[in-house]
């Protein structure tokens, strides 16, 4: 392409985006010699740069005018954590990773949390933002989760995070064989004073909680289970697979000692929402632990 030049670091090419597409699509057209995997690969490796912000989403929209960076090697490393993954970031929110052992936000002294890695991945990286917490996952739950970037996209995603958020999945490994294939589990949730959250099939001054659950596979001692949220309560997950009579593995709080894998067995493997600035659709899928897999 006419446009194309590489940076004084060799590091990247360049290019001006002469119509509007999506950006693989785009991609694809533009550089020469290189497969859809690897591509794919690099853009998964946070190496495209689109108006000097990092893009892994395959799909986002180009427009004419907007300058492109590929990197020259397959990753971008600016970023690298044992417990965080950057799935998408864009100069609003970041979407992310996180591993089994860490919390959401800080708790007490010096505790390990991805807000504070975010926040220094932000410092690195030269980027005038923190990371506001929209939502959290206990520390032994891994899975997809997003921060903001800044107080008024914070503000957005917490307000109306029911309206944004259209799909929030989790999969788990449940101790025992489970009877149904498929079900609806609703009740009531509050917590007690040891901050026990306990269910009610009636209104015990807690909130309303509605999970929806498929069964994916079992064997005699353990299923694999897929868990639709209707509402986001604190446990819900926890506590309704305890009020099945089939609870998380690995649950120290809800669970029945069945511990097969030496960690809580529950992972947010999906997350769709709509962006809460530009209103795109964001789709987000990570695959199932494979440890969890290799019970089955």
């Amino acid at each position: 392409m006419k446009n194309r030049y590489t940076d004084a670091q060799g590091q990247y090419d360049h290019y001006t985006v002469e119509y509007d597409a999506p950006l693989l699509e785009y991609l694809l057209q533009i550089i020469k010699g290189q497969s859809r995997t690897k591509i794919k690969a690099t853009l998964q490796g946070r190496g495209i740069k689109v108006n000097g912000k990092c893009v892994t989403q395959f799909d986002y929209p180009l427009k004419q005018g907007m300058k492109i960076a590929v990197s020259k090697s397959k990753r971008n490393d600016t970023f690298k954590n044992r417990y965080v993954k950057i799935v998408y970031e864009d100069q609003y929110l970041v979407v992310v990773e996180k591993a089994v052992g860490i919390l959401s936000m800080a708790a007490g002294h010096s505790s390990l949390n991805v807000k504070s890695v975010l926040d220094d991945y932000f410092v690195k990286s030269r980027q005038r933002c923190r990371a506001h917490v929209v939502h959290r996952l206990d520390r032994d739950t891994s899975g997809l989760m997003v921060y903001a970037k800044n107080m008024e996209v914070e503000q957005i995603l917490e307000h109306e995070w029911h309206d944004i958020v259209y799909d929030r999945r989790y999969v788990a490994v449940l101790s025992g064989e489970m009877e149904d294939d498929q079900g609806t589990i609703a009740n009531w949730l509050r917590d007690n004073k040891a901050y026990i959250t306990y269910s009610s099939p009636v209104d015990n001054g807690g909130k309303y909680a509605v999970t929806h659950f498929y069964t994916l596979a079992r064997t005699t001692e353990h299923s694999l289970v897929e868990f639709k949220l209707e509402t986001g309560r604190k446990n819900q997950i926890r506590v309704h697979a305890a009020d099945m009579g089939h609870p998380v593995c690995g649950d120290v709080k809800y669970g029945n000692g069945d511990d097969p894998l030496h960690r809580l067995c529950l992972h947010a493997f999906l997350l769709c929402f709509y962006h809460p600035i530009t209103h795109e659709r964001m789709e987000f899928e990570t695959p199932i632990p494979t440890v969890f897999k290799s019970l089955f």
